[in-house]
């Protein structure tokens, strides 16, 4: 179901030579380094962004939200490959900002590489990815709200990110704590309401 990445380093430094000597960094170019075939990478990084200080600039929470939607309904669906419609493939940020966000995500990942492995891989076939698929649906929808306060997607962001992880290592047990997370950070907001 995933393209074979070897380690979020190597994800990282291919999105970086990507970018390089470019203005504006779009979609296109991010879904283009990690692959049409890839859900995983694209959730995470969609994840990793959330968790950056991007998720504070106006506009790119509801972006996200929007590419996730796309990302689950797919993998829902049983899709092969992503789609993604040409004029979300335009969106576009600042290329030093893409970049400094990168090379802030370097030394994170290469201690994620170190930890991460293939275990309880059922939990990331089909039938596991359908449920990692409709708790992404559910933050996304939630997401475009977040908006309302800067930063407050964090939680979000991080869910995203491991659900992106486990898809891209095939590593269960982080999508069973993301999901535990998930469960936790929704509980708490239906007790706040």
């Amino acid at each position: 179901m995933e393209a074979d990445t070897g380690s979020l380093s190597e994800l990282i430094d291919g999105l970086q030579s990507s970018v390089k000597r470019r203005e504006r960094v779009s979609v296109g170019v991010v879904v283009d380094a990690v692959g049409r075939r890839s859900f995983g990478p694209l959730l995470l990084i969609v994840g990793l962004v959330i968790l950056s200080p991007l998720s504070g600039v106006p506009g790119v929470p509801t972006l996200l939200a929007l590419l996730v939607i796309l990302v689950a309904l797919q993998l829902l669906l049983g899709w092969r490959q992503v789609y993604i419609p040409a004029w979300l493939m335009r969106r576009s940020l600042d290329q030093r900002t893409v970049v400094k966000v990168l090379s802030g995500l370097r030394g994170p990942a290469e201690r994620v590489d170190r930890v991460m492995q293939p275990r309880l891989s059922r939990l990331t076939n089909r039938k596991g990815s359908v449920v990692i698929a409709l708790v992404c649906l559910l933050i996304s929808i939630s997401m475009p709200l977040m908006e309302l306060l800067p930063f407050s997607a964090t939680a979000a962001g991080l869910v995203l990110t491991m659900f992106g992880l486990a898809l891209v290592f095939r590593d269960g047990l982080v999508a069973l704590v993301a999901l535990a997370l998930y469960m936790v950070v929704a509980g708490g907001i239906w007790l706040g309401l």
